[in-house]
C-alpha cells in the first residue's frame, strides 16, 4: 500500500493540456492502492468548475493541515498516479467530507 492515505490532500504536476510543461496543483487521495499507485481527484479554487459532482472543501473540514482558499474537489475528475509523483502532503480532511466525496463518486458511476 501507498504511505499517501486516503483521505491526503497532496501537491503533484499536472501536465498542460499541450504537454509542453507541467504546474503543480493539489488533489485528494481517494485511494491508496496496493503497490506504488494512488488515485486522486483534482483539487481546484475556480469556483466556475462548479457541477453537480464537485464537492466544497473549506478549512473547517479538514483534520490536519490548512488551506489558502476554499476550494472544489473535483469527483469527476479522478487519475491513477505513481505515488513518487506525489511531492508533499498539505493537509488531511476529516471523516465526514471524505464520506461526501465517497458519496459523489458512487453518483458518478451509478447515475444514468
Amino acid at each position: 500500500m501507498s504511505h499517501w492515505k486516503k483521505g491526503s490532500i497532496v501537491v503533484i504536476p499536472f501536465p498542460f493540456t499541450d504537454l509542453t510543461n507541467t504546474k503543480k496543483r493539489p488533489a485528494l487521495v481517494i485511494a491508496d492502492l496496493e503497490g506504488e499507485d494512488v488515485i486522486l481527484s483534482q483539487i481546484t479554487t475556480s469556483s466556475n468548475r462548479q457541477d453537480e459532482y464537485a464537492v466544497t472543501l473549506s478549512e473547517t473540514d479538514l483534520d490536519e493541515g490548512s488551506l489558502r482558499v476554499e476550494s472544489l474537489i473535483r469527483t469527476n475528475k479522478i487519475f491513477t498516479a505513481a505515488e513518487d509523483l506525489i511531492e508533499y502532503k498539505v493537509a488531511k480532511i476529516n471523516a465526514a467530507k471524505m464520506e461526501e466525496v465517497q458519496n459523489k463518486l458512487i453518483d458518478l458511476f451509478t447515475k444514468r
